[in-house]
């Protein structure tokens, strides 16, 4: 079934298909047509940073920016839900058009720009759910706001989001927003980490809550970036590390869209991420979970993210080519 609607949406331009597909999500999820997408997954459950995840397979951040369907995608059997990433303040993100299907090389490239409507929008509608799963949320900066005091940006979402979230990621790894990656390296980055373990702990006493923080990092980082990366992480006590965002390479493409500007996910990225997750894994030694997104399509993609060392998987492009199905399929096949 998906298969068909698939090529009919695809005819259409990507975007709109994505607007059109959340608003179907949405105002579906509780009547009987949610059927179309709703489905009983095993039951394969995991501890990682504390939280029990019902299985190890969750939906990465960008797919549901507002945190709009939430309960949709609770429905399809997630382990886990991220939604975001929201800024302190409503973006419009980049010019139109900024997202592209290269379908021959099962790809998305985006640059979208963290638009969003803001971070007090996705609390209304994080609010006003009746998902009961772990819910991931994923913070990042304002376009506007200067790479020197990105950290306020940052300090402004967590205040707010912490008493929703079962954890937060600190996306400092999107190719979109200019001088963001810039936040991976230096005493930026140790800066930054400080800053936000230094307002969880003082969230923690005021909530009576620990809501673990994990950083999320790009896959065009240098095996020695990587190590230094990992090391901070460390010195940080950070709760877990999401490997990896999309990536600005542009290797071994063959759709006529494979120059387009931004960031590529999908099943090119599948080895480039899985390599930063067996680096990451090697330099953390199980001193800190990873999430491993990046080309999963299939249960064995997200095997080899296992093998390499992550605790957890995500999806994103892999699920929007092929459908709720995939989730049943990987879960089944782990």
């Amino acid at each position: 079934m998906y298969g068909i609607i698939r090529s009919w949406l695809f005819r259409q331009d990507a975007e709109r298909t994505h607007e059109f597909a959340l608003g179907i999500l949405k105002r579906w999820h509780n009547t009987p047509l949610s059927l179309f997408w709703k489905q009983s997954v095993p039951d394969k459950p995991c501890k990682v940073m504390g939280i029990r995840f019902p299985n190890p397979v969750g939906l990465a951040a960008g797919l549901d920016k507002n945190g709009e369907c939430i309960d949709a995608f609770g429905q399809m059997g997630f382990g886990f839900v991220e939604i975001g990433t929201i800024t302190p303040v409503a973006q419009p993100g980049n010019d139109k058009p900024r997202l592209f299907r290269l379908v021959s090389d099962e790809a998305i490239i985006n640059r979208m720009g963290f638009n969003n409507e803001g971070v007090d929008k996705l609390l209304d509608n994080v609010k006003a759910t009746s998902y009961k799963g772990v819910l991931g949320i994923n913070i990042g900066k304002n376009k506007v706001t200067p790479e020197e005091e990105a950290i306020n940006d940052y300090l402004i979402c967590l205040e707010k989001v912490y008493p929703y979230a079962d954890y937060v990621t600190i996306n400092i790894s999107s190719p979109n927003t200019p001088g963001l990656r810039n936040l991976q390296h230096g005493t930026a980055l140790d800066d930054l980490l400080s800053k936000l373990k230094a307002s969880q702990a003082e969230l923690h006493k005021k909530h009576d809550r620990y809501v673990p923080l994990v950083v999320k990092i790009a896959p065009d980082l240098t095996a020695d970036e990587v190590t230094v990366m990992a090391k901070s992480l460390l010195n940080a006590n950070i709760d877990g590390v999401i490997a990896t965002n999309t990536t600005l390479a542009r290797d071994n493409l063959t759709d006529l869209q494979a120059s387009e500007a931004g960031g590529l996910s999908g099943r090119p990225l599948q080895d480039k991420s899985t390599d930063v997750i067996r680096h990451l894994s090697n330099e953390l030694q199980g001193k800190m979970p990873i999430i491993g997104v990046g080309g999963i399509n299939s249960a064995a993609a997200a095997k080899e993210k296992l093998a390499a060392g992550a605790s957890l998987v995500q999806v994103y492009t892999g699920f929007i080519y092929h459908g709720p199905k995939l989730i049943k399929e990987v879960v089944n096949g782990l």
